[in-house]
Formats: structure tokens, C-alpha cells, sequence
């Protein structure tokens, strides 16, 4: 981590709602940035236009706003940003740091999502194809500040990685790294679905010659069944009535304390609680941890 103050940020898809899972995940980036009168950010991470909910950004700003989590500043857009993420993609790619790649899923079966390289030194054009990050045969780890270690080898655990698709849209690896640097964000606060993801973007950030943030992954909501809370799978929308339960549930899944007389509190009120009690210590290590613990 860089000398600068605390930026943080919350990133959200607009996909879908905000169910409960993301609640905890806005909640526990809101704290960790307000606990050290440090700048939250708010980014919408729009560049899937196919997958977008209609909606969903307005609604998922008003959610925020009913919760009390305020962001600094403009709400970015990726959608807004593809100029930028063009420019590095063609840098990369007239370095010879990146290539076209033409397999096709099918081609892709039964390597269990580690790129085989087979377009590596195919040559093919870029019309119509992926774009493929080559990625050195070298291990790449971080300490994440509630998941302790974690390491990966890039070249056997995951392989050249696209930065944009075949579709032309740009991938969530290439667009998260380049807008975390633009924005100066110094501290990363997300699920711990994107802990395998981080090696990637440690990848990439060496080679842009950005500075590594630090990262905190907090564990997923899982519903009794296994599935983790999300927009694809029963995961209901918050509900603008249940603000303070709601707040009080997400702290208990980040493992803070609560008290019963802040049932009767306005959002606000239980959010500067928090903010003056926050212990990101606290935070179980796991990735996962049960819906039904937090009644």
C-alpha cells in the first residue's frame, strides 16, 4: 500500500438488486473507509450491457442513499471509461504482452477453466477474436487483511486471461485494475468470491507500474443450501423498510458487535455506532459463513 490517504471503494454490478450479500460487502467497504476519515467511492461496474437489469443502476443508488451509505464524490461509470481500456489493450497488444485468441468454448472443455494456450503463438488477427493477457510461469501472493495468505501460480492455475472479449466488451480483470488506479484507491474491500481473482489483477497492476492496494475479502453470505446470496439465485432485494434490521444483520456477518437497543435507531445512528466500534479483526477467516448465523 502507497502513503496515501484512504480511498476506498464499492463497486457494485448492475445486474440485479442489492440483496443482502452486497449490503454486507457496501457495509464493510463504508466502515473500513469512514472508520479512518478515509474517501469512499462509488463505481458501477456497467461494462456487460447484455447481463444489465434495466433499472438497476438507479435503483441500486437509491438502495444505498435509503441505507445511509454515502459515496464521495461523482458515481463512475465503466460504461463511460472504454476509451481508456481500448488504449491499454492496444498497448499490450502491440507489445506482444497480449494476442488474439479464436477458441471457442467447446474447444475449451475439459481443462477446468486453465487456458491451454493453444492461440499463444497462433498469430491470428484481432478481427473477431478474444484478447488474451500472457501471463509468466511465476507465483504471485499477497497477504489479504482477513484471509491471511494466498498465493497462485498464474502460468499452471489459470492461464492467459482475456481483457476483451470477443463481443469487443471489455473484461472485468482489465477494467477493475485500470479504474482503481485512476481513481487512487489504496484499500480494496469485496467478497471473498474474487480472492482467485487477485493474483490476476496483482499481475497486471505489476505490469502497468501501478502501486498494489491492500486487500480485505470478507466472507460470503451462503444460503442453507450451499448457493451464496446473489442476483441470479433467489437472493430477494433489500427492503427500504428494513433498513436498521437489515444494517444490524450485516454487522453480525462481519462479526461486530450490536446491542438490542439499536433496533429502535435511524440508519444513520447505526452506521456512526459501527463507524466508531468498527474492528475489521473481528471478521471470522472463512470464506463462506451461513445465512441462517445471523438471525
Amino acid at each position: 500500500m502507497n502513503d496515501s490517504p484512504y480511498i476506498g471503494r464499492f463497486a457494485p454490478t448492475p445486474s440485479g438488486f442489492l440483496h443482502f450479500g452486497s449490503l454486507v460487502a457496501a457495509l464493510a467497504s463504508w466502515l473500513d473507509a469512514r472508520a479512518v476519515n478515509g474517501r469512499w467511492l462509488l463505481r458501477m461496474e456497467d461494462t456487460d450491457p447484455p447481463r444489465e437489469m434495466p433499472g438497476a443502476r438507479d435503483a441500486i443508488l437509491q438502495t444505498l442513499d435509503r441505507y445511509g451509505l454515502e459515496c464521495d464524490g461523482e458515481v463512475v461509470y465503466q460504461s463511460q471509461r472504454h476509451q481508456a481500456y481500448a488504449a491499454v489493450v492496444d498497448r499490450l497488444f502491440n507489445m506482444g504482452l497480449a494476442y488474439a485468441c479464436t477458441c471457442s468454448r467447446k474447444q475449451l472443455e475439459g481443462h477446468d477453466g486453465i487456458y491451454p494456450g493453444f492461440c499463444r503463438n497462433a498469430g491470428h488477427s484481432r478481427e473477431g477474436a478474444a484478447i488474451r493477457l500472457r501471463v509468466p510461469e511465476l507465483i504471485y501472493h499477497f497477504k489479504d487483511r482477513v484471509q491471511g495468505d494466498f498465493q497462485q501460480h498464474l502460468g499452471r492455475e489459470v492461464g492467459d486471461f482475456i481483457i476483451q472479449r470477443r463481443d469487443g466488451l471489455y473484461a472485468y480483470q482489465l477494467a477493475v485494475v485500470l479504474d482503481d488506479a485512476w481513481q487512487g484507491v489504496t484499500d480494496i474491500v469485496r467478497g471473498a468470491d474474487l480472492l482467485d481473482n487477485t493474483p490476476r489483477q496483482l499481475y497486471l497492476q505489476e505490469l502497468l507500474g501501478f502501486s498494489q492496494p491492500r486487500y480485505l475479502h470478507i466472507p460470503l453470505i451462503v444460503q442453507p443450501d450451499g448457493h451464496k446470496l446473489g442476483k441470479s439465485y433467489r437472493s430477494p432485494p433489500l427492503e427500504a423498510g428494513q433498513a436498521t434490521p437489515l444494517l444490524l444483520r450485516a454487522l453480525r456477518a462481519l462479526g461486530q458487535e450490536t446491542e438490542p437497543e439499536l433496533l429502535i435507531a435511524t440508519p444513520a445512528e447505526v452506521l456512526e455506532v459501527a463507524r466508531q466500534r468498527w474492528r475489521p479483526e473481528a471478521i471470522v477467516q472463512r470464506t463462506t459463513v451461513p445465512e441462517a448465523d445471523l438471525h
